[in-house]
């Protein structure tokens, strides 16, 4: 299937180019496009990622060094500066988003398993800010003399999948981006301290969901029953009710507050949830997962271009943020289907420096099994690295350097 294909063409066959065609057709992406279609804009866009390349000019410059590979890497004979930099700018960026969405049903299909083993998926909610300069992205005003976007980011934390995503201004405070959360039915969210609106935590309730959360430090409440036998580390775990006018207002029910002393960070930990039926170390693993959001916001800032964007309007820079999505799923289905045993680290890494090679997927992937160093020193193959072999070439080297000296005086 992959014989004499680039490594880039045999990943992007893993992409459904159908269910791309649709959504394309769907926004009329494609019309009066002649050369450069949305096909050839997403795959670019994706090179560039995998490729670690920090800006426009410099994926275009990679892209000409390969000028006469271009078309068997699926990314179009007509590939300029001004092309990309118009798609980006002209093109609905929805396009991109509705393809990673589906991207990222695919993977969380995929991968999904059952490490929690409870009977909703649990997801970690958390967003990053990324500063723009000001006098470049205009639109995206955050202080006086910075810019800004934040990315809110629903993390389904047993796929290691992003579930959702939201774009907003720097300016727009976290809980707010609460309200566009698509819920789920028995479902876990895992919120930081930073999200503590109970009028947005009572409507989880409502829909039958649960949701573990970092109280803050002056939370007023009135305890209702203890629990007395505690398992190691707990410290308490009660029942409580909120006190104070719009507290109580906004969340009438019972809390449950479970306080944590956590050996590794040597530091006290105090959680709220409505989960009643989680034990406290069950209700203390679930907060603990919440580092992988964060984990994923450094992965997507590190190895996926999202610091640095290629486009300076709002559509370029959500066009380039949902095809560094799509390149994680991608990489995670890959990941998948041939069950690699690397990390996505090492497969990004990889794949970095093999775009443009002809190695199967399979071989490019297969962890070498190499002798140690005290074998390969002693094989019967010239080696620079044999001693005796290095020994010739050192007193050879030293030979030439009296020669030198001598004809000098």
């Amino acid at each position: 299937m992959f014989q004499d294909k680039y490594v880039f063409a045999q990943l992007t066959a893993f992409l459904n180019r159908s269910k791309f065609n649709r959504i394309v057709a769907k926004y009329d992406g494609d019309k009066y496009v002649k050369f450069f279609t949305c096909w050839n804009q997403l795959l670019t866009l994706m090179f560039g990622q995998l490729c670690n390349r920090e800006s426009l000019r410099d994926l275009i410059v990679a892209i000409e060094a390969h000028a006469n590979k271009t078309y068997h890497l699926g990314l179009g004979r007509n590939v300029t500066k001004s092309n990309l930099a118009k798609a980006n700018q002209n093109r609905d960026y929805r396009i991109f988003e509705d393809f990673a969405y589906y991207l990222v049903d695919e993977a969380r299909k995929k991968r999904a398993v059952n490490i929690f083993r409870l009977d909703g998926n649990v997801y970690a909610f958390d967003s990053t800010t990324i500063d723009l300069c000001l006098n470049v992205f205009w639109w995206a005003k955050f202080r006086r003399h910075k810019g800004g976007i934040k990315m809110h980011t629903l993390y389904d934390v047993e796929t290691q999948v992003p579930a959702f995503f939201h774009i907003t201004d720097a300016r727009v405070h976290d809980s707010k981006a609460m309200d566009v959360i698509p819920y789920e039915v028995g479902s876990y969210y895992i919120f930081d301290r930073g999200y503590n609106d109970f009028k947005r935590l009572f409507k989880i309730e409502t829909i039958e969901s649960y949701f573990v959360i970092r109280a803050k430090k002056n939370l007023k409440y009135k305890t209702i029953q203890w629990k007395r036998r505690m398992p190691k580390n707990v410290l308490s775990d009660a029942r409580i009710e909120l006190i104070g006018y719009y507290p109580q207002k906004h969340y009438p029910n019972e809390l449950r507050l479970v306080r944590y002393w956590d050996d590794e960070q040597k530091r006290e930990f105090m959680f709220l949830t409505n989960a009643m039926h989680l034990t406290s170390i069950q209700v203390a693993e679930l907060y603990k997962n919440r580092w992988q959001v964060e984990l994923f916001f450094k992965w997507l800032k590190q190895h996926l271009k999202i610091k640095k964007f290629w486009g300076t309007t709002q559509n370029a820079v959500r066009i380039q943020i949902y095809s560094a999505i799509s390149a994680y799923c991608l990489v995670a289905i890959v990941q998948h289907d041939m069950k690699l045993e690397r990390s996505t680290y090492e497969v990004l890494q990889i794949l970095s420096i093999s775009l443009t090679d002809k190695t199967h997927l399979t071989n490019l992937f297969d962890k070498a099994k190499f002798k140690n160093d005290k074998d390969r020193c002693g094989s019967s193959e010239p080696n620079l690295f044999n001693f005796f072999i290095f020994r010739n070439y050192f007193v050879i080297f030293l030979t030439c350097c009296i020669i030198f000296y001598q004809s000098c005086f």
